[in-house]
Parts: C-alpha cells; sequence; structure tokens
C-alpha cells in the first residue's frame, strides 16, 4: 500500500508540473533574459542639484528594460519560436523533478510526523527542505542546459543549438563540473521552497478546519470550490515566497553563463551588489511573479486533485 502511495504521488506531481511548465515557458525565458548580465540596460538621464556653481548636473543612470520590451525585443529579432526556448529539458526535467519533490515531501513528511509534533510547521519545514535538497542535487544538470538554452540569443533564421547540442558543448568546454553551475544559489532558494510549503500547509490545513466547521459541508467530499481554494493558497504561498527570496534567482542565473566573470555564489552577490546595485537582485521579479504564482496554483492543485481521484480509485 505504501508503494502505492508513493507511486501516485510521484505521477501526480510529474502530472502537475508537465502541465505548469507548457503553460508558461515564455515567462520563464523572458525572466532568465532579465536577471542576465548580457542584458542590455538602457541609459537614462537624471538632474542633479547642489553643483558648487549652483547649477544642475545631468548624470546618464542605467535601467533594465520592463518585461514587455524585453518581450517585443525577442519577438522582433528572433521569433516566437524563441520564447519557448529551454522547453525541451524542461519538460524533460519537470515532471521528474516533480516527481520526486513530491514523493520526497510525502515520505520525509511521514518520518518527520514520528519525530515532530504531527503536521506542524516544523514538519512541513523539514519536508519541504528535504525534498528540494534531494530534488536540487538530482536535476541540476537539467535546469543547468535549460538555462543556457534559454540565454542564447541568434537572429531570426540562424538555427539555435537543441538540448542534446548545447549538453555536448557545455561538457565540451566546462566537462562535468560545468552541468553543476549554480547549485550552491539552488541550495539557497530552498527556503524560498520551505516558506512556500509552510504558507501552503498552513492554509491548507485552515481550508479544511473551515469546510468541517461549516454546517453546508459534504464531509469529507471535496468539491470544485475545494480546488479553487488550494489554488489560490498555493498562489499566495509562492507570491510571498518568491518575493522574499527570489535574489537566489538573479545569482544562479549570473553563475550559469557562459564565460562568465561569476564563479560563486558570495562573489556573484558582491559584484551585482557593487557594479549594479541592489535593484539588480529583483530584475525579472515580475515576470517571475506572473509566472511562478499561476503555474504553482496549476502545478499544486492538479497534484491535489490527481491524489484525490486516483486515490479513491486505489480504495
Amino acid at each position: 500500500m505504501a508503494q502505492k502511495d508513493t507511486f501516485l504521488h510521484l505521477f501526480a506531481g510529474g502530472c502537475g508540473g508537465t502541465v505548469g511548465a507548457i503553460m508558461t515557458c515564455p515567462l520563464e525565458v523572458i525572466k532568465t533574459r532579465l536577471q542576465s548580465s548580457g542584458l542590455s540596460l538602457r541609459p537614462i538621464f537624471q538632474v542633479q542639484l547642489g553643483t558648487l556653481n549652483g547649477t544642475g548636473m545631468i548624470r546618464p543612470s542605467p535601467v533594465a528594460p520592463g518585461l514587455f520590451q524585453v518581450l517585443r525585443s525577442i519577438l522582433e529579432k528572433e521569433g516566437p519560436r524563441s520564447l519557448f526556448r529551454g522547453l525541451g529539458p524542461n519538460l524533460v526535467g519537470v515532471a521528474p523533478s516533480r516527481a520526486i519533490y513530491f514523493a520526497a515531501y510525502s515520505k520525509s513528511k511521514e518520518k518527520f510526523n514520528t519525530v515532530f509534533v504531527p503536521n506542524s510547521g516544523v514538519v512541513h519545514m523539514c519536508s519541504a527542505g528535504f525534498a528540494a535538497f534531494i530534488t536540487n542535487s538530482l536535476m541540476n544538470p537539467i535546469w543547468m542546459v535549460k538555462t543556457r538554452m534559454q540565454l542564447e540569443r541568434r537572429e531570426r533564421g540562424v538555427k539555435q543549438m537543441n538540448a542534446l547540442q548545447c549538453a555536448r558543448h557545455v561538457y565540451r568546454t566546462e566537462g562535468i563540473c560545468g552541468f553543476y553551475r549554480g547549485l550552491t544559489a539552488s541550495y539557497a532558494g530552498i527556503s524560498e521552497t520551505i516558506i512556500c510549503f509552510v504558507i501552503y500547509e498552513t492554509l491548507k490545513k485552515h481550508l479544511a478546519n473551515s469546510k468541517m466547521a461549516s454546517p453546508a459541508s459534504g464531509g469529507s467530499e471535496k468539491e470544485a470550490t475545494d480546488f479553487l481554494g488550494l489554488m489560490a493558497a498555493a498562489a499566495f504561498a509562492k507570491g510571498c515566497a518568491s518575493c522574499i527570496a527570489y535574489p537566489h534567482e538573479v545569482i544562479r542565473t549570473r553563475l550559469r553563463e557562459e564565460g562568465s566573470k561569476y564563479k560563486y555564489f558570495f562573489q556573484t552577490a558582491r559584484l551585482v551588489a557593487l557594479e549594479e546595485g541592489y535593484p539588480a537582485f529583483y530584475r525579472g521579479l515580475m515576470a517571475q511573479l506572473i509566472r511562478q504564482i499561476p503555474n504553482t496554483a496549476i502545478v499544486l492543485s492538479t497534484y491535489e486533485l490527481i491524489v484525490y481521484l486516483l486515490g479513491d480509485v486505489a480504495k
């Protein structure tokens, strides 16, 4: 029975991740471009008052282009197909990564429930952290290839590398270690996963308690409104987590750039802060929120729906 439950969580997590990845791929490409150091900053001119002779001084200040400007640039220079760069490795990786994550989360939650107060915040934090650590360690090579493909800029009509060619290029130029660039930033990003799942599980428990307390409740039977509530809970949880832990995403993208000066996590953070200022750590946040909030809502609600439907069949 335990083996059947593990397979159920693997299948549900994989399905949820695949649906979410396909629907939000263009936003991920835009987000990655905004995070990269190769983004063309446009100068704006600011008037600074208070010079010695009392006159104003005009100084150029670099400003990152917005989400729609990057979208227009990709469409004009590279064509609409570039908005789906990296979808191949994403589809190859997202189903197993989500499957591994949800299975590890489910199994570790069972174990931690025997150590700590069952279904407490500590259990959710430890389970989410452990699952994220396992998933990041196993899946980093695929995400590395995906990021490289998304960062590749070629004019419309010029053939771009596919996933296999990109992987070969990374191996030829950087060796096996090249596939693990950005892994330290992914480990730092475990904090985002923990925050997201703690908030989600808390809201999920609150929704379940509210349903049980309601006199009009149908008991344990789930309805369409229950899954809408779970989608809203997932969206809120991911939005909060993304805003708090977003800088690690920028650092990870910089670490995965080809031939860049960024080598280590803290060295990259220091360089970005010194050369571009602290706002650079939040470049692409809007695209991330627009992408991740519905994506997480789709993934988690699809996961809950499949577990519920197939769980009933298995009984």
